[in-house]
């Protein structure tokens, strides 16, 4: 577990984290989001004991990480996975960090397995690939074989092979019980990924919450509704609180309700329906949503208006 309380970082007169507080549990896959300059990195490294708070406080597993007896067996981390000697070939490079650590040699080939770089073992770390220093930086993560993983952009130079790789062996040890804490800005595999987000912007937590909670909320999330009573129908989502608005085609774009409830009102009122379907906002929608204003570098391309007229009750 990694817990922070208040956790706060100045740069003189800048703040990059602003009073973080949360809990990250075992036995779950949690994205870490935020815009560039949100503050991501910097948290990672307070939790990791590379920067020191300015106020506040961050453990893991109940202490600070300088703290820990063993912190290779307790937390593997993954922050630059080009910071490597490119004159050492991978298995003497994650040799000495575990006779560094008190690590068994034979776990030097085992991570070397599970990455797949077997195969390139003895090469010189500098004629890898980014893809290949990413496995590299995994397997050093792996190690110790820690309850807790630190991940900073790990699909970075991947191919989608080891995209898929990544994603099934981040699922594969939260399953096992540990705590896994991904940044990433690919928020199409995030989704695919994690089950619970942190978002932050300009320092601050914005959100902590489980991904289709978040996706669920968003206001881009609704119900694609089509019947040959329209005006009945809208009448009747308004006085229940919905927000109801008409698409291109003539279809009902209905807020603040599910399919179910939508359905159970249509039979209720008599009213046919010939088409209900949710549309559930993607991560990355969502995402754009909560962090409209904690953009510190924004391109100012002008949105893109949807196609969506508002409805009275009456359907004019």
């Amino acid at each position: 577990m990694i817990r922070a309380d208040g956790l706060a970082k100045r740069y003189g007169g800048t703040t990059a984290v602003d009073g973080l507080s949360f809990d990250l549990k075992p036995g779950v896959v949690t994205g870490f989001l935020g815009p560039n300059g949100a503050g991501k990195s910097t948290t990672m490294r307070m939790i990791l004991g590379l920067d020191r708070p300015s106020a506040g406080s961050v453990t893991v597993n109940g202490k600070a990480y300088r703290d820990l007896p063993a912190p290779m067996h307790e937390v593997g981390a993954l922050l630059d996975p080009k910071a490597v000697h490119g004159g050492r070939s991978a298995r003497s490079h994650l040799t000495w960090i575990a006779q560094a650590g008190g690590i068994a040699r034979k776990r030097v080939d085992e991570v070397l397995d599970v990455v797949g770089l077997t195969e390139v073992a003895g090469k010189k770390v500098g004629a890898f690939s980014l893809g290949m220093y990413q496995r590299l930086g995994i397997a050093t993560a792996l190690l110790g074989d820690p309850p807790v993983l630190i991940l900073d952009e790990p699909v970075n130079g991947l191919d989608p092979e080891g995209i898929y790789w990544i994603r099934t062996l981040m699922r594969k040890l939260a399953a096992e019980g540990r705590t896994v804490f991904v940044s990433s800005h690919l928020m199409n595999e995030m989704e695919e990924t994690a089950e619970h987000v942190l978002v932050i912007g300009r320092g601050k937590l914005i959100a902590d919450m489980p991904i289709a909670e978040l996706t669920r909320g968003s206001g881009r999330s609704h119900v694609r509704v089509v019947s040959p009573q329209v005006a009945e129908l809208v009448e009747g989502l308004h006085a229940i609180g919905a927000t109801v608005t008409a698409e291109e085609d003539g279809a009902l774009h209905v807020v603040g309700m599910d399919a179910p409830e939508i359905g159970d009102l249509a039979r209720v009122m008599g009213v046919g329906l010939h088409e209900l379907t949710p549309k559930r906002a993607s991560l990355e929608a969502a995402f754009m949503d909560i962090t409209r204003d904690s953009v510190q570098y924004s391109s100012g391309a002008p949105e893109v208006a949807e196609p969506l007229r508002a409805l009275t009750p009456e359907g004019k």
